[in-house]
């Protein structure tokens, strides 16, 4: 390849890669059924990287996970439980052996953001169960409603995900390219896959705009494409081809060549200027992150305050954000219950901003769940803060996980599991997430009646 032509194609890359969104369909696939949507918009936090049941919904802290493996029975700092979640669920904090929270030792809990928890608001699902043991098929049946998932990692999705289902059945009116959005905590394995699939009916030309915030305003992003830097090919070969390696590191999983772009011109500038406006709020320091980034934050609260500014400027009518900083559990259990703490607040802090948004408040459906959970003996695997043992997921424990949602036209504070409705024991399967989403925003009979759903798939508003 020419060098000249080799600056032109990655430059392109490197201004559309980022920060245009796919191609917009024309028309319907059938024509609409005209529901009622139950919210205009929805919210979808795959509360991700595994989260052990124990330690969420059973609020069991440090009894169910360090207790019973103790070397010596004789430690009643360890008979302690409560919940760390505050800001989701309703429960006491723990009272003693506090370690989760920030400062020294994280012996400060953060104070909860809303004044009443999302499970006073909404729905909680206790015996939600996941239909897989790791994170890339519990991904998967959370995007697809489906639980075929057999391609391999750095593939797209066989079956179509929520993203193309809104956006061809609901058509460009309601459901164009700049009103769906996926942001992504990363780029790693098939993570910004995720947002289409490689089914013939769908496929990218319906997917979500993929956006990784950490990645796009990091170092490297900062370095790369924060001041649209031109090089010359006489005196500047060597980091032009550093910015190549950048954008075929960050990219290499969307395939060999990028995809046919083809957006409106409104919506290429709206987002070209909202990017350049990121880059110089992110100097400033004046990103929406919430509170807890200042002094303990991670990738997770860094990630939902660039989803909020998506939010603030876009409005969409679906909105997924993916965490993913509680996977430290595997080795460093005193961090993953810090982490777990952080994307309460994060949670709580994202939903607080919605309802502050002239147009969002009232009308947004926020949906939070795991992708997986955590096994239910540990490994040997030790942290260097407190001794404590990790765990990895793999057994049938790793398969509990919960389901949230708060918003319109649901009842209040009500929790749904096998005790309170025995019709449906058993029935509460994360594949449930997209007929759920599609119900919400009027287009279940579409989604449903595409016959790509897994068996007994439906939404949770008919199973409660």
């Amino acid at each position: 390849m020419k060098r000249r032509d080799f600056i032109k194609k990655t430059g392109l890359a490197a201004a559309g890669a980022f920060i245009v969104p796919y191609i917009l369909p024309s028309g319907r696939l059938f024509a609409g059924t005209g529901a009622a949507p139950k919210a205009n918009h929805v919210v979808l936090v795959m509360f991700a990287g595994g989260v052990r049941y124990q330690e969420s919904i059973g609020q069991q802290y440090l009894k169910a996970s360090q207790m019973p493996y103790a070397q010596t029975l004789a430690k009643p700092e360890l008979n302690v439980t409560g919940n760390i979640m505050n800001n989701m669920l309703v429960g006491a904090a723990p009272a003693s052996k506090i370690l989760y929270g920030k400062g020294a030792g994280g012996q400060t809990p953060f104070t909860p953001l809303l004044s009443q928890s999302l499970q006073q608001q909404g729905m909680l699902f206790t015996e939600m169960k996941s239909s897989s043991p790791g994170h890339y098929g519990g991904l998967n049946a959370l995007l697809q409603g489906n639980t075929l998932y057999s391609q391999g990692l750095k593939q797209r999705p066989i079956n179509p995900t929520i993203f193309e289902y809104l956006r061809r059945h609901g058509g460009p009116t309601d459901f164009p390219a700049s009103k769906v959005w996926f942001v992504g905590n990363g780029i790693g394995n098939s993570l910004p896959l995720l947002n289409s699939s490689e089914h013939p009916g769908y496929g990218i030309k319906y997917g979500a705009n993929f956006f990784a915030p950490t990645i796009t305003f990091g170092p490297k992003g900062d370095q790369y494409l924060k001041d649209a830097k031109v090089y010359h090919p006489l005196d500047q070969l060597a980091p032009m081809y550093e910015m190549k390696y950048f954008l075929d590191n960050s990219f290499e999983n969307i395939g060999r060549s990028f995809p046919s772009l083809g957006n409106t011109d409104d919506e290429k500038n709206q987002i070209k200027l909202f990017m350049k406006s990121m880059f110089t709020k992110t100097a400033a320091g004046t990103i929406a992150f919430p509170p807890a980034h200042a002094d303990a934050g991670n990738g997770d609260t860094a990630t939902v305050g660039y989803a909020c500014e998506v939010m603030k400027e876009f409005k969409p009518k679906l909105t997924v954000v993916n965490l993913s900083a509680v996977d430290t559990c595997h080795s460093g259990f005193t961090g993953y219950l810090r982490a777990l703490h952080r994307a309460d607040h994060a949670v709580g802090h994202l939903w607080d901003f919605i309802q502050k948004d002239s147009v969002m408040a009232g009308n947004t459906t926020i949906i939070a769940v795991p992708e997986c959970g955590r096994d239910l003996t540990p490994n040997l695997i030790k942290d260097s803060e407190n001794n404590f043992y990790g765990y990895d997921h793999s057994d049938t424990n790793t398969l509990d996980v919960f389901c949230l949602m708060a918003g319109p036209n649901m009842p209040l504070n009500a929790t749904v599991n096998s005790a309170n409705n025995p019709a449906f024991s058993g029935q509460w399967k994360t594949a449930d997430i997209v007929p759920t989403i599609a119900d919400i925003l009027g287009l279940k009979s579409e989604v449903m009646g595409a016959g790509m759903l897994a068996s007994g798939a439906g939404s949770l508003f008919d199973k409660n």
